[in-house]
């Protein structure tokens, strides 16, 4: 189970294998912010930020949540660009209820 709420079957396959490997990304944490991130960011990306969200997953989880989390300074190269918006990024936590299914989109 990954915890997207977002289908891929209507993005191309660059996007669509972003998305995966925002929710499995090893450690539980950086699934949470990096996936609830892609899910809500994919579709409008930009190709440069494309590029720029595959340079920051290839960094190391541990020193990712150490730097989303405030525990480490960001290194200067993600001060500016995409990391601050997925710094920022606040996901719906909501709890999924019966209620709530299929409601989301």
């Amino acid at each position: 189970m990954t915890g997207s709420t977002r289908s891929s079957a209507d993005i191309e396959p660059r996007r669509k294998r972003i998305l995966f490997r925002c929710w499995h990304r090893g450690i539980r944490e950086m699934d949470l912010v990096l996936g609830a991130f892609a899910d809500a960011e994919i579709a409008t990306l930009s190709d440069a930020e494309l590029d720029e969200l595959e340079e920051i997953m290839a960094e190391d989880d541990a020193d990712l949540v150490k730097w989303v989390t405030g525990e480490r300074p960001v290194p200067e190269r993600f001060l500016k660009g995409l990391f601050p918006r997925i710094r920022a990024f606040t996901p719906d936590f909501s709890p999924v209820t019966v209620e709530t299914i299929g409601t989301q989109r």
